[in-house]
């Protein structure tokens, strides 16, 4: 059954409580073959077994969710929370009890509008609800395997990210200074006309923000930027966005992308700047940061007039920020981190 398909081997957690005097419980709720299986989200070991088609929702439109594996009057329940199980188990269950021969001309046709009002609605829904969830659920170690997987798809075009040593230590504070702990910053040896984030919390920029600039504050200004459009749309979500339906409930059932799901956003992602985000997130980030928005504006638009907001609202319009974000030293060290190093002495 497509319904069923769809969502095997999707999970969400629960809370179970086996009878009346039976305390309530974690469990890992996952659709198997007809079957919600209830199973301890330490040992994995199954718990119970429900028949999809016998089960009843006791109170619907409420939150959570409460479902019985049968009659209203049964003692075990189970408790969710998670509107896309949710959502599953409604959608599946209905498209059993659609599927069950019933006798009739109006039968059939009631029968037939429904599973094609359920086919059309997974069609809209569905995948943009997976790919949303796959995205949000995602825990760090699989973001970051994702992000590594596009810096690939980008060195074969541009080259292995710049490395000088002195350079890349320079680099590694302006990460934890201006986007926080955990965060990476690398500068890859080509034009990229502004800088990209990947998902893992990585940011690459195009070494013409470094080489060729008078002054740090264009090419940490295009960090900055990069850090508040990944928080206002989040990299993950456009990296599955690109690959599609099944990519994403592969990534939620196996923690990794089917091969091939990314060939060519690498070059897609070079190929496109990126969106801006709004200029209020933009001011308070770089107002975090200490960094002033014109000359990130003006390197955008010279004539300043696509970005005047950016401009006229600069936080250190009337002042430079008390600290600057990297001494002279440390920004000639930067602007050498595609130069190859020294030789040892």
């Amino acid at each position: 059954m497509t319904a069923l398909n769809a969502f095997q081997r999707l999970e969400s957690p629960g809370v179970w409580r086996e009878g009346p005097g039976a305390r309530l419980q974690d469990v890992v709720v996952s659709v198997g073959d007809a079957t919600l299986v209830l199973s301890d989200p330490r040992s994995e070991r199954p718990l119970s077994h429900w028949s999809l088609p016998a089960v009843t929702r006791l109170n619907p439109g409420q939150r959570p969710a409460i479902f019985a594996p049968g009659p209203p009057d049964n003692d075990e329940i189970l408790e969710i929370d998670d509107d896309l199980m949710i959502s599953a188990i409604e959608k599946v269950h209905l498209a059993i009890r659609a599927s069950r021969p019933r006798p009739g001309r109006v039968r059939g046709g009631l029968v037939a509008a429904a599973v094609l009002a359920l086919v059309a609605a997974g069609v809209v829904w569905l995948p943009g609800a997976v790919i949303r969830h796959a995205a949000l659920i995602a825990p760090p170690a699989q973001r970051e395997a994702v992000g590594r997987q596009i810096l690939a798809q980008l060195e074969t075009s541009t080259g292995a990210p710049c490395a000088r040593a002195a350079g890349s230590a320079v680099l590694d504070r302006v990460a934890q200074r201006t986007l926080g702990p955990d965060a990476r910053l690398m500068v890859l040896p080509t034009t990229l006309r502004g800088a990209r984030a990947l998902p893992g919390k990585l940011i690459v920029l195009g070494n013409e923000l470094v080489a060729g600039q008078a002054a740090p504050e264009i090419a940490i200004g295009h960090v900055v930027a990069a850090r508040a459009g990944a928080d206002a749309q989040d990299p993950l979500g456009a990296v599955l966005g690109y690959a599609g339906f099944r990519a994403a409930v592969r990534l939620l059932t196996s923690g990794t992308l089917p091969d091939g799901a990314l060939a060519g956003y690498g070059e897609a992602l070079l190929s496109h700047p990126p969106d801006r985000a709004p200029d209020e997130a933009l001011l308070t980030a770089f107002q975090a940061a200490g960094i002033p928005t014109t000359p990130y504006a003006r390197s955008i638009d010279p004539s300043g007039e696509s970005v005047l907001g950016l401009i006229e609202a600069d936080p250190f319009r009337m002042g430079a920020p008390e600290t600057p974000v990297l001494t002279d030293g440390e920004w000639v060290q930067l602007q050498r981190i595609c130069d190859p190093d020294p030789p040892p002495a």
